[in-house]
């Protein structure tokens, strides 16, 4: 696990984000962790993570040409990611969202920020089923632009209905890349070194054993 894999771990446990217990899923899947993005809701909050995105982005070696968040929860993230790139990086790269509901006066239309044109990297919280994905790459299609890949913060390497995970499932039909902060190797090797329960881990194992992924 990289340096930096490590501190947003210990940054999403610091602020609640990452927890762990006994959680019952949309899926009705019993999970020994759950994870909600939803809960970086401060400004410094939001800053790091966006720092921890552009880190993951940049050692992904992915080539794009502006950075797209799908509405809702994408905005900030997107925008979070497009300063941190900039600070950190030296790279100024526009950024777009949509709105759900198209504005018939002022600027009008569905995108708000730059065009779309390009490349154009998605940036999410978490892929469940792939949805929002899907509907944010027939968004960039339909501008003439091209998805190049997304950036989400956890991969749950987690089986959907078939044997494929969301994040497998979006790779394979799509043929893009898609980049996590972390994964749920990464969880587990974390609760190994730093938290040291064997209750825990054991819960975590048994899960990935049950619904994990093919490695």
């Amino acid at each position: 696990m990289k340096p930096y894999q490590q501190a947003f771990l210990e940054f999403a446990l610091q602020q609640g984000v990452l927890r762990f217990g006994e959680y019952t899923l949309k899926s009705g899947r019993i999970s020994p962790y759950f994870f909600n993005a939803g809960l970086f809701q401060t400004g410094s909050a939001l800053s790091r993570l966006g720092q921890f995105y552009a880190q993951a982005i940049v050692e992904s070696g992915i080539q794009f040409d502006m950075l797209f968040g799908p509405a809702y929860k994408g905005i900030p993230l997107a925008a979070s990611v497009a300063i941190a790139l900039y600070e950190q990086q030296g790279l100024d790269y526009p950024y777009a969202f949509n709105r759900k509901e198209a504005k018939d006066h002022g600027e009008g239309g569905t995108i708000v920020g730059a065009a779309l044109r390009g490349r154009v990297l998605v940036i999410d919280d978490v892929m469940t089923a792939g949805t929002a994905i899907r509907e944010a790459a027939a968004i960039v299609a339909g501008h003439g632009a091209e998805l190049a890949g997304v950036a989400i913060s956890l991969d749950r390497q987690e089986r959907g209905q078939g044997s494929l995970s969301a994040v497998q499932e979006v790779q394979t039909q799509m043929g893009v890349p898609v980049i996590s902060i972390v994964g749920l190797n990464n969880v587990i090797q974390h609760v190994q070194e730093q938290i040291a329960e064997p209750k825990l881990l054991a819960a975590i194992q048994a899960y990935r054993q049950q619904y994990g992924i093919e490695a």
